[in-house]
């Protein structure tokens, strides 16, 4: 009687070990990656960050993150879909399925890593000030010890990794939140905050265009290295497997890099904005 139910326990448990092995490969079937291979369409989230993605004149979105997204719809032979999203709520639509995967210069941070999983890296950045000349000069702001102070005002794009180097370079000074870099670059321009912290090459852009206003305080981007990767829905290490291999293979054979240099160092593409 006990070698019978000896054997019926064997047998209970490879029962068991089968039933949850083919569970979980059901579950790993069930990537997103078949999903855009079936509908033939890829539908990514992004926000708008120069030279990232932003609008040209006729309104179509391009950018060094649109050039990214059709060259790896063209690799697995689908179309693009793209879906504008404020930052601050790009995670959240992830996670609702508003779209397959986000891809919008996301620096990789542990708190967003509890929420989704992050591929490779595929682009790195700094964080650089666009400085109000004749306001810092009346306040007297040479070192950074002076910029930490109750009576300096920053301005930063909601929700973005700028927020973070403010808190922590400044915790002394007032943060004054913009939907969009238009409006935290406009307060800096007319007076009403000393800087505007956001992701290079922006700050040198701006300083470049308005150099009567503006200059950078402490140099080009001295602030928080950082890398950014996709962002894709956790449970589903087959989308991770394609996209780290995807970017792997274009660092290699340096696509990634040219495309990267193209809207970073050169500026030929500012004659198509608006």
């Amino acid at each position: 009687m006990s070698f019978k139910r000896n054997v019926l326990g064997v047998i209970a448990a490879i029962a068991i070990a089968f039933g949850v092995a083919g569970t979980a490969g059901q579950a790993m079937a069930a990537s997103v990656v078949d999903d855009i291979l079936k509908r033939g369409k890829i539908v990514v989230g992004l926000s708008t960050f120069v030279p990232w993605a932003m609008r040209d004149r006729n309104g179509e979105v391009i950018g060094f993150e649109v050039d990214v997204i059709n060259k790896l719809a063209k690799d697995m032979g689908v179309k693009v879909e793209l879906v504008p999203t404020a930052f601050d709520g790009i995670i959240p639509a992830l996670l609702a399925k508003k779209f397959d995967v986000i891809i919008t210069g996301m620096v990789i941070k542990p708190k967003r890593n509890l929420t989704v999983n992050f591929s490779h890296p595929y682009a790195y950045l700094t964080v650089g000030m666009a400085a109000n000349k004749k306001m810092a000069a009346k306040d007297g702001l040479k070192t950074k010890e002076d910029w930490n102070s109750r009576s300096v005002t920053l301005t930063i794009k909601r929700g973005t990794a700028p927020g973070e180097t403010a808190r922590r370079n400044f915790p002394k000074a007032r943060v004054r939140q913009f939907d969009d870099d238009a409006q935290a670059l406009q307060d800096v321009l007319n007076g009403n905050a000393h800087a505007f912290l956001t992701s290079e090459p922006k700050p040198t852009h701006y300083v470049l265009d308005n150099p009567d206003v503006l200059y950078h305080p402490f140099g080009r981007g001295p602030f928080d290295p950082s890398a950014s990767a996709f962002a894709v829905r956790k449970g589903d290490p087959d989308a991770l497997n394609f996209f780290n291999n995807w970017i792997l293979y274009h660092e290699l054979n340096g696509w990634l890099k040219e495309t990267h240099d193209k809207w970073f160092k050169g500026r030929d593409w500012k004659s198509r904005l608006k």
